[in-house]
């Protein structure tokens, strides 16, 4: 893993820094890279409490057990990604202390912990448009009746395997994405949401 100082986001050849406004005005289309989170694979058995146990102690709060759910702490969100795997997002930028933690809380059980921030970024989408853009390129319902804020899920978008988390607030949505498809897809969202005017807000 390297050094933080030599560390740059995936997106950091767009030159989105020059790009970035303090007012987005009128845009349609509010992007954004949130590129320092970290990022944690965890695997282990729903049914197992001595797993839930340990990992809600280590978290400060319980891993979300339905689907298509979120629960977050001050500093960890917790995605649901399928009956026995989570993403856990964490702030600040370095997902490994985590994932120490956890292997060792979780030592003896059959579950794993993986750090995987650099493996992908966090593509901020907000604005009035935000949803319409999306639904260009992705085939859930991402009307509020059925992706209701707080939710997640993961779908393509474009050509791109995302996972979508809309916020609590429902104003802004995290497209979680492989680096490999990082630059593809930031180019499709300014091509798909041109017609509504485009903002780039800074980190």
């Amino acid at each position: 893993m390297p050094e933080r100082y030599l560390r740059q986001s995936v997106l950091a050849h767009l030159g989105l820094e020059s790009r970035a406004v303090d007012d987005p005005g009128d845009a349609g289309l509010v992007l954004c890279e949130r590129a320092h989170l970290g990022k944690v694979g965890l695997r282990g058995d729903p049914a197992d409490k001595a797993f839930l146990a340990a990992v809600e102690k280590e978290l400060g709060f319980a891993l979300p057990l339905r689907p298509n759910t979120v629960t977050a702490g001050d500093d960890v969100t917790a995605f649901w990604l399928g009956p026995n795997e989570w993403l856990l997002a964490v702030i600040p930028y370095e997902g490994t202390p985590l994932a120490e933690d956890l292997v060792k809380a979780l030592a003896g059980l059959h579950a794993a912990a993986t750090v995987l921030t650099d493996s992908r970024t966090v593509i901020g989408v907000s604005g009035p448009a935000a949803r319409d853009v999306l639904a260009k390129g992705c085939p859930l319902d991402l009307h509020p009746s059925a992706f209701p804020a707080g939710s997640c899920a993961q779908s393509l978008l474009g050509k791109a395997d995302v996972l979508i988390h809309l916020h609590d607030g429902g104003a802004r949505l995290d497209l979680y994405v492989q680096r490999s498809y990082a630059d593809y897809l930031w180019r499709w969202l300014e091509d798909a949401g041109a017609e509504f005017g485009i903002a780039v807000l800074g980190d």
